[in-house]
């Protein structure tokens, strides 16, 4: 597909998924996968629900850009913190880990379905996953999913969308402060800044690899 085929999809999927289920809200990180979501999904209904599932260790300009990302679009948001300072001082791999995904159950209890920013290319544990996936009564949408990296830049470029100024230290992906670095040489993959240094390096926080109900 071309970028422009992938934007178009990407809108046609939110229309469709907003007429299909009625609770139906997007999954924001403010991550810049996000905001494009976040942006195809509020040009489709503007007040389209909104929630986030954030930790109480992420970076101090990823709250900052948040509070301004809701305040400036005037989000209709929730937001589901979880603690996780405990884990950490047992193992690092298990940074975002059950605790984002308890969390992001209960974010999630009362929806027919959600949307989400994953795309394929952003690391091989994410490769087979499919526009609509559904699993024990929840309905996940994954419209950008075959956005590569540079779609995600170009969509970010060509409609002044701001992202979190943790972007510009040279991080890829974002999580928490604990859990994300920076990129070390162009060798590395998109996602290489993720656990880095653990057992999980470069691999998934659970809640798009675990049963959400």
């Amino acid at each position: 597909m071309t970028y422009i085929e992938k934007v178009n999809k990407a809108k046609d999927l939110i229309s469709e998924s907003l007429k299909k289920y009625p609770k139906i809200a997007v999954g924001c990180s403010f991550g810049k996968d996000s905001m494009v979501l976040l942006h195809l999904a509020h040009s489709v209904k503007a007040d389209i629900p909104v929630f986030s599932v954030l930790a109480d260790t992420e970076f101090d300009e990823t709250m900052d850009f948040k509070n301004k990302v809701v305040s400036s679009w005037k989000l209709n948001y929730k937001e589901f913190i979880f603690n996780q300072e405990d884990s950490l001082k047992v193992d690092l791999a298990l940074c975002c880990g059950k605790p984002k995904v308890d969390a992001t159950k209960l974010a999630v209890k009362e929806l027919d379905a959600w949307i989400s920013g994953v795309r394929k290319t952003e690391g091989i544990t994410r490769s087979d996953f499919q526009y609509v996936e559904s699993a024990n009564g929840l309905v996940k949408i994954n419209p950008i999913l075959e956005f590569t990296e540079l779609d995600i830049w170009r969509y970010l470029a060509l409609n002044n969308i701001q992202v979190n100024p943790k972007y510009k230290e040279g991080f890829r992906s974002l999580g928490c402060k604990h859990c994300s670095y920076p990129e070390a040489d162009e060798t590395e993959t998109e996602r290489a800044g993720r656990w880095k240094g653990t057992g999980k390096a470069c691999g998934e926080c659970g809640i798009h690899s675990q049963p959400l109900r």
